[in-house]
């Protein structure tokens, strides 16, 4: 059974937790690695250099969509294609499981896992704006 008054507190939780993975995400791309030093490693993926700004600032901004609750289940389907771009790059070669060298695409997959069920619960408890949701005929 569904306690439907607690879903918008645990989409809220999930909301705040999955933004909080972005902003940190981020994070180490600015202050660890340096924009530069991100640049340069997805120019060594055969990516174009300045792709690196861009998913700083894409991840930056969900992160920020997110935890605010500004039309977070539009930003949680936007910040998806990021997490695919990881499989496929980096994480995919390495196998299934984090743990491996390089990290394989389970933890990656998991946050899309993640992503896609805030899409679909809602944007939940304390949301600034919430995403506009076409009414559905009954």
């Amino acid at each position: 059974m569904i306690e439907s008054w607690t879903v918008p507190y645990a989409a809220l939780l999930l909301r705040l937790a999955l933004g909080i993975e972005f902003l940190a995400h981020a994070g180490v791309k600015i202050f660890v690695f340096t924009p530069a030093g991100a640049a340069k490693f997805f120019g060594s993926l055969g990516l174009p250099p300045e792709l690196a700004y861009v998913v700083i600032a894409w991840e930056l901004a969900g992160g920020l969509a997110l935890i605010l609750g500004v039309w977070a289940r539009a930003a949680a389907l936007a910040l998806i294609p990021v997490l695919l771009g990881t499989i496929v790059t980096v994480h995919g070669s390495a196998g299934f499981l984090f743990s491996n060298p390089k990290g394989g695409w389970e933890f990656p997959a998991l946050w899309i896992v993640g992503l896609i069920a805030l899409a679909l619960v809602g944007d939940g408890a304390f949301a600034l704006k919430a995403t506009p949701v076409p009414t559905r005929a009954r």
